[in-house]
This record gives C-alpha cells, structure tokens and sequence, in this order.
C-alpha cells in the first residue's frame, strides 16, 4: 500500500513529507493507522546525530492509531483494536522481562535498530529500503511495527492524549515514582521543563514529594510547570541552589531529575550540588553519543553517600504502567491536555520542531485526522 510519512535522509537536513510504500505486516508484526504521534525531543536528536540512526529513516516513536492488519502469529492485538506503541518493545521472555525491567527488553534492543527482526524494512521510498525510529516510524500515516510494541488501550480515550503514554509521560513519571524512587515528603528537583520533565513533575507530585523545584531558563515554562504539581521555579541550577538552600534549611533536595533537551556532562558537579545528603541524581535525558567528559566531584559523592542513577523509558513496563497510566488520566490525577501545547498536520512536522527548540510548546502533536 501507499502511505505518507516523514523521512530524513540524512543527519542534520529537514525532515520531508512523501509517498512512501509500505509493505503488509509478516510474521508477528501489525499494521497499524496512525491517528497520532507525539513530537519528542529524541526525533530531534535522531537529526542532530545525538542519537545514532540508520538513514534514511521514518521518525517518531511516540505514537498511538486503530489496528488494520496482523500478520501470522500475532496473538496481543486484533484489527480494530486502539493502541499505543512503547516506544521500548517488550517480549515478555528474557531474562530482563522476566525480571520485572522490560524498558530493557533483549528484543527491544535488537529492533531499536530501526530494522524488522528479521533484518529487513517494511518501508520504502525513491527505490529505497527506510529505516524507522526504534523500529515504530509514527510521523507517517501508516506503519507496521512488531506486536512486541503494541499496547491495546480503552477505546474511549482520545488517541491524541494516549500517544503521549508512549514515551514522554510514562518516561516522566517513572524517572520520578522509579528510578528517583521519590516518597512522601521529599523535596525533589527537575531540571527542564519539557514533554519529560513536565510528568516528572507529575510523578512527583502524585508519589507525595513535599516541595518540587521546577528549574528551566524559559519563561513559559516556568509558568506551566505549577500546572502538572510545581512549588518552586527557578532559571538556572546556579539560581535553584540557592532558592532551595534557603526553603530546605540547607538540606537540600532528596532527588533530582535531569530531564533537559540535551544533556552535558559538564553541569554534573553542580547538579549533583542540588541533592542532600545520600541524594539520589537521576539522569533520563539524553547525552550526545560522544559525552564522555563528565565535570564531577567524586569526594561529594563519596563522603555524602550520593547516588547518581541512569533511566530509560523511566524504568517503567509499557503492559503495566500504559494502561496504569491512563486510568489515573480518566481519574482526573493525571493531566494530559495540558501537556499539549500545539497540534500539527503531518506537514508542518519541520514548523512543530522549530516551536519545541524555541521553547514554546510542552509536547507538540502531530493528527493525522
């Protein structure tokens, strides 16, 4: 069939909107309509050369659309069905589903490739074989991907918000109730305010944290973060230490999130300045592949018991905390249209990046109907 998707072709260019065909769904895989797709920054990053990729590629991987096709085998989701792609494929069968961390799936690392599991595309345009952002590609109207991704959700909640459960909520959340491990009558630092940070928030709040510092140099998000569970803003690192010097008697913040569009290791020493005493630092965001320049005091570390903990996809399990996820949205203790900033036709996707790197989106959303 024909579909329409957007494409990079090489690092650093635009991303282009056009034809491309894509095959039916083989063996365990499922072709699915999109209805929308989130605009993450790690789609960006996949441009910048942040993220390694294969190109050219199909991006998105924060997606959610109706069920079309199966194909042989595929037993989780049927034609029809709503769903919601995690963006980290879960088996369900090796050792790290087995143990309860499927965000670090053995299948999943094989198809974050972009290829099918049998090493070929489903995707092609210009005489070309298309990779696609962790093996999903949701900024294109159509797509197949392997059922190992699939989520079926409630088909009453509005697919433009689910979408978002398939990254940069449940990637939030889970930095903060996780791998943060925040509890009741923490204070707890967020660095960045965007489509993460903004749930780390909210994870925070939620999991009982008595006073949360939302830190990011822009103003509107300054004035958003209140919103999802915010107590405090401040600018920068250097102007949060003394703002939570002061509100904490000295003590400091019990957990600190970084969640920024793009990590340095060079800010590392004063971030880890923020946490208190047997702190925990969490470090979701994503660090240029070559960052192995890390400015640290490994005395602080050492005589103050501080932790500092990696993450991805929030240490979450995308078959429990999905569905947990948009129960607590139909609850009305999570909030997921604030979350939305602005929605965009598939081809104004280059605009929509333009408007997340100048800061004035949350999370940006692409509708295709």
């Amino acid at each position: 069939m024909q579909t329409e998707c957007a494409v990079l072709w090489e690092m650093h260019e635009a991303w282009t909107v056009e034809p491309v065909e894509l095959d039916p769904p083989r063996a365990g895989e499922v072709l699915v309509r999109m209805v929308a797709s989130g605009m993450c920054h790690s789609d960006e990053h996949l441009r910048t050369g942040d993220l390694p990729g294969i190109y050219p590629i199909i991006g998105g991987h924060e997606g959610a659309g109706v069920v079309e096709e199966v194909g042989p085998g595929v037993t989780v989701v049927a034609p029809g069905d709503h769903v919601v792609f995690g963006f980290i494929p879960a088996c369900g069968q090796c050792p790290s589903c087995a143990t309860g961390h499927s965000n670090v799936c053995d299948l999943g690392a094989s198809l974050m490739v972009g290829l099918q599991l049998d090493g070929t595309s489903r995707h092609h345009a210009r005489g070309q074989d298309l990779s696609t952002m962790v093996c999903l590609g949701t900024f294109g109207r159509h797509t197949v991907v392997n059922q190992a991704s699939c989520v079926k959700i409630p088909e009453d909640i509005p697919l433009e918000l689910a979408c978002l459960v398939g990254c940069g909520v449940t990637t939030g959340w889970g930095s903060a109730v996780y791998a943060a491990g925040v509890q009741p009558g923490d204070n707890v630092a967020v660095i960045g305010v965007g489509g993460i940070g903004a749930n780390a928030i909210q994870g925070a709040r939620l999991a009982g944290a008595e006073r949360i510092f939302a830190i990011d140099p822009v103003v509107f998000k300054q004035e958003s973060a209140p919103r999802f569970g915010a107590t405090h803003t401040a600018a920068s690192v250097e102007e949060a230490f003394e703002l939570i010097q002061k509100e904490t008697w000295g003590r400091m913040c019990d957990k600190v999130i970084c969640t920024m569009g793009v990590g340095s290791g060079q800010l590392m020493a004063s971030i880890m300045a923020l946490a208190a005493k047997r702190g925990r630092v969490v470090v979701t965001n994503i660090h240029p592949a070559l960052d192995n320049d890390v400015n640290l005091n490994l005395c602080d570390l050492t005589l103050m018991e501080k932790q500092i903990v990696g993450t991805i996809f929030g240490s979450a399990n995308i078959r429990y905390d999905i569905p947990k996820l948009l129960e607590l949205y139909r609850q009305g203790q999570l909030d997921l249209e604030g979350l939305v900033t602005t929605t965009y036709p598939l081809e104004d996707i280059n605009r929509g990046y333009e408007d997340m790197l100048a800061g004035t989106n949350i999370r940006g959303v692409l509708r295709f109907e």
